[in-house]
């Protein structure tokens, strides 16, 4: 699949992340809800499947902060299928008692690992010799990352959950003979994680089957940096800027923008892109490869990055003390292209965009983005305006990072951006004005906005189909608390709004051929 094939008619969809999905115990999952999702897009006429990163999350519960670049979020296990497939029975698990509609990451991480660690033993005393050979198959495939992440989440566990700087300095600096000892020690909890990684891709790759049978597509996410406490970092030192106690000399953040006036402080290492050069970005190319295994396309989180990035001194008090630097630029892109051949991905081009990084994003045909929450400020030559934009883009109502569309409208202080309160009041007159009155529901009026403009795909989130509030808002930056709990309530997502959304798909010539 080439950036060609993979955006090249008119589409649309909806981002959901699969914690978000309904379901008995405390997190949504690759059950019985996944499934029933797809079919929902599929009914409505989409084509796309947005999600936020899939990996272990670590700091906040954040999905852009795993415990992993490679790894996938073992709370994302469906216990039910588990059961389907021998390794569990009910008598084994307990649901949440409920459908509570916020995670309860603490709860989840204690129920879930359990569960998992029960259908474990039952695979191993139950599981034939053509199990053992598929699990022994899988580790082989991933050795790669699977044996750094599963040692690196033992010792994790070990210690408490504390950061890996805070190990003991052989550990720390990898000495041979203290990994060789604690791979003797921590034996079985290493093979604990790898069956983690087994059975979320085993459930992976089956739904991911079904959305293919039904014609759905999935767009992952990918951030353009890694979580410093994360097995990557540990495991690769040489090609982060992290000094020799591990801790990082410069981080990532971005300098005062619409979300923050004070900037934002995101603490994840930069990379040594010379480093990284030099080898032919083999741990990058790793990385997308292993994406690409999982998803049809791939959003970069913050690819300006790419171009220049905000270095903040891990000294500075604020994220306003940063600077920028340059990136790894085209050289990046086009090595990696010779070594994979195709790179289907949308570039989030949000933020400060300099002519260059325009420039390199249409250098290697990447679409952009668009986000109308941003367009109506300012004069008519707003980039995001409907009448001014790009085919080559994917247009968002909003993203994870935005309120919900109802919650932007109906906000009168602009929590969570830079906005005060006669931006907003001048923002909803500017929006209303351009609608000519509109349905009166004005989630349905922006996500129609949407659909009408020229952007090849667009994409809302699950809650502005609803009409959803501010207390449905995935994720506030810069907010470390209260983040990544919504949920989805079970038969929301039904007949009627597949209806209206499938129509109205249809009369945009967005619907599938």
């Amino acid at each position: 699949m080439n950036n060609k094939s993979c955006f090249s008619n008119r589409a649309s969809g909806v981002l959901l992340h699969p914690t978000s999905l309904p379901g008995p115990y405390g997190i949504g999952d690759l059950g019985p809800s996944a499934y029933r999702f797809a079919q929902f897009l599929s009914s409505a006429s989409q084509t796309w499947w947005q999600m936020l990163p899939v990996g272990p999350a670590g700091f906040a519960d954040s999905p852009y902060a795993a415990l992993s670049a490679f790894a996938g979020n073992h709370l994302l296990i469906s216990p039910e299928l588990l059961i389907e497939e021998g390794w569990l029975s009910k008598s084994d698990i307990r649901s949440s008692g409920g459908e509570p509609e916020r995670v309860d990451y603490g709860d989840v991480l204690s129920s879930k690992t359990a569960i998992i660690r029960r259908a474990m033993t039952n695979f191993y005393g139950k599981t034939g010799k053509g199990g053992r050979e598929e699990f022994d198959g899988f580790c082989s495939v991933n050795w790669t990352w699977l044996e750094d992440y599963a040692l690196f989440m033992a010792l994790k566990e070990e210690s408490g959950g504390k950061s890996w700087t805070s190990w003991s300095p052989e550990i720390r600096r990898r000495d041979k003979g203290a990994l060789d000892e604690a791979r003797k020690r921590l034996a079985t909890e290493i093979l604990f994680w790898k069956f983690t990684q087994f059975c979320f891709g085993r459930q992976w790759d089956k739904l991911r089957i079904k959305c293919r049978e039904l014609g759905i597509s999935l767009l992952g996410d990918m951030p353009i940096f890694v979580n410093h406490d994360s097995s990557d970092v540990w495991a690769r030192p040489e090609v982060f800027r992290i000094d020799g106690e591990g801790k990082p000399e410069s981080v990532a953040g971005v300098p005062p923008d619409y979300f923050s006036a004070e900037g934002q402080w995101w603490g994840n290492p930069l990379y040594r892109w010379d480093v990284m050069r030099a080898d032919g970005y083999s741990w990058w190319v790793d990385r997308l490869k292993r994406t690409f295994s999982m998803f049809d396309a791939v959003r970069i989180d913050h690819f300006i990055g790419f171009q220049r990035y905000w270095a903040i001194p891990s000294s500075a008090k604020s994220a306003k003390e940063g600077h920028y630097e340059d990136g790894p630029g085209a050289h990046f892109f086009e090595t990696v292209l010779a070594q994979m051949g195709t790179l289907p991905l949308l570039a989030e081009d949000l933020g400060i965009v300099t002519p260059e990084v325009t420039a390199l994003r249409e250098r290697f045909g990447f679409p952009g983005m668009r986000v109308l929450q941003f367009a109506f400020g300012g004069d008519d030559t707003n980039p995001y305006l409907p009448q001014n934009c790009t085919e080559n883009s994917f247009i968002y109502t909003g993203t994870h990072d935005n309120d919900t569309s109802m919650g932007w409208f109906s906000g009168t202080e602009g929590r969570g951006s830079t906005r005060n309160p006669e931006q907003v009041k001048r923002e909803k007159e500017h929006f209303l004005s351009l609608i000519g009155g509109g349905t009166g529901e004005h989630n349905w009026d922006i996500v129609k906005m949407a659909m009408d403009t020229v952007c090849r795909v667009s994409v809302f989130p699950a809650q502005d189909l609803l009409g959803l509030g501010s207390s449905a808002r995935m994720n506030v930056p810069g907010v470390n608390d209260g983040n990544w709990q919504w949920r989805l309530k079970e038969g929301a997502l039904g007949v009627e709004a597949a209806s209206r959304l499938g129509l109205l798909t249809r009369a945009t010539r967005r619907a599938p051929e």
